[in-house]
């Protein structure tokens, strides 16, 4: 159901993009995943995409999540109108640095602040939070009830899952991606048609990001036209 008619809203979607930074992201792994956000959002493709309905925009804001008390916005709500905008995302992005907060993985809360963000967006057709995580939830409220009670707002959660790094020797990755995924789909997403997108480590995450964004962007463009 969509949250508003397009005769009144604002905005065709209102998309809020969590990043994980919690004690498992370490100092490369972060950069990459900001980087692949910039380059996703940067790729031709996703910005037909983002400027595909312009009388309707897409809403982006983004942000950071680890421990429980440990949320930093990294771009309050913004009207994707524009290229130059979309090269003012990307830059900010490009140039953040991390700041050191609580190492824990609290999910919970992470789902909690996205939802909180997106009802300031209520006018808006569709709104998604679109959350990034490289483990399970080892601190604060569980996951599934916080997405539940998104759930019964409209709030579509989509998860991106970040498998390990290429170890040396042997490789399990498979196997361990597929667990997070389980725990994702069973435990994170809510909403119609909400899915889990993988990156096999955090080299793939922008090649990852890049698909679920045109998932995400597209099938709402499509369904309008």
């Amino acid at each position: 159901m969509l949250a508003a008619t397009a005769a009144t809203a604002n905005c065709r979607q209102a998309l809020a993009l969590a990043l994980d930074v919690s004690g498992s992201v370490d100092a490369a792994e972060y950069r990459l995943q900001l980087d692949g956000l910039a380059g996703a959002l940067a790729s031709a493709d996703v910005q037909t995409a983002l400027l595909a309905m312009p009388s309707a925009p897409v809403s982006l804001a983004i942000y950071e999540w680890s421990g429980p008390d440990d949320q930093r916005l990294l771009q309050d709500w913004i009207s994707v109108v524009d290229t130059p905008t979309i090269d003012q995302i990307v830059t900010r992005l490009r140039t953040t640095y991390r700041k050191h907060g609580n190492p824990g993985t609290a999910l919970g809360t992470a789902i909690s602040f996205g939802t909180n963000l997106l009802h300031q967006k209520s006018d808006c057709w569709k709104q998604t939070l679109d959350i990034s995580g490289d483990g399970k939830s080892n601190m604060g409220p569980h996951p599934q009830d916080i997405s539940r009670v998104a759930g019964q707002s409209d709030i579509v959660v989509n998860g991106l899952v970040i498998g390990a790094d290429a170890p040396k020797i042997g490789d399990a990755r498979q196997v361990d991606i597929a667990e997070l995924s389980s725990y994702f789909r069973a435990y994170v997403i809510v909403g119609t048609d909400s899915f889990v997108e993988t990156a096999l480590g955090f080299d793939a995450f922008e090649e990852a990001m890049t698909r679920k964004l045109l998932r995400e962007l597209e099938g709402l463009v499509l369904s309008r036209l």
